[in-house]
């Protein structure tokens, strides 16, 4: 018989194993193992699908406060208010809640969501559909004519650029300004997904043209808006990392 001890085994049942088992020699073996035993957690990047209360969006940037609380962006059209529990789309692991949200007018689109739960892993980066990783250093508001991707849960990556830097759009009977433009193509689903050049973050989606399907170069005649994220990381004093 053969007994396998961990690290962070409780000393008291660590003694009494090796008690027994120098009570019977030959019949029972210790072997310490030089690793402790924990759960493994899920990585949340930008782009993966996130659900809350029915509802299927995209997970934006990860961001922090001064004091190193962790904060996912999404858009606020996806849950009004707060409270509301988000977990991963694809395998039901619990995020945070919801703790602030903007919809409407001057709100334009965005929620914050505190991923404090020890079963999740928020990082900096954001996951393209081909399994590319592109970390996040740094961000900027947007300018006429920058090239530009957009990630989301429900379609392929889609590049374009920005077309308008504000604007003021009425999407479903809501009026949201200060918003920004560009020629990507998007789907449902991938709404809070984020906007991003290179290594910098620009947008959170919200709507626009009402697209069936996107493919990795749909540019063009589409028309879908975005909340600039330096806005929400402003106001809510956060950055990202």
């Amino acid at each position: 018989m053969s007994v396998e001890i961990f690290d962070g085994a409780p000393a008291d049942g660590r003694a009494r194993i090796e008690k027994v088992a120098a009570a019977h020699p030959g019949a029972v073996r210790v072997d310490r193992i030089r690793s402790g035993l924990k759960f493994k957690v899920t990585d949340l990047r930008g782009g993966n699908g996130i659900t809350s209360e029915g509802w299927l969006c995209s997970a934006g940037f990860n961001t922090k406060n001064s004091s190193g609380t962790i904060y996912t962006l999404t858009a606020g059209h996806c849950v009004r208010g707060t409270g509301n529990e988000w977990r991963m789309d694809w395998n039901n692991a619990r995020i945070g809640n919801q703790t602030a949200y903007g919809f409407g007018g001057t709100g334009g689109d965005w929620a914050t969501v505190k991923a404090d739960d020890p079963g999740i892993n928020p990082l900096g980066t954001v996951r393209y559909w081909g399994g590319i990783y592109k970390q996040i250093d740094n961000s900027a508001w947007p300018t006429v004519g920058v090239d530009m991707d957009r990630v989301g849960v429900s379609s392929e990556d889609t590049t374009g650029y920005v077309t308008s830097e504000v604007v003021t759009v009425t999407i479903d009977g809501v009026q949201l300004e200060q918003m920004f433009e560009s020629n990507v193509c998007a789907l449902g689903g991938d709404s809070g997904g984020p906007a991003l050049r290179g290594t910098t973050a620009l947008g959170l989606l919200s709507g626009g043209t009402d697209e069936t399907v996107c493919n990795s170069d749909s540019s063009g005649t589409y028309r879908n808006y975005f909340m600039p994220v330096q806005r929400v990381l402003n106001a809510r004093g956060l950055h990202v990392y």
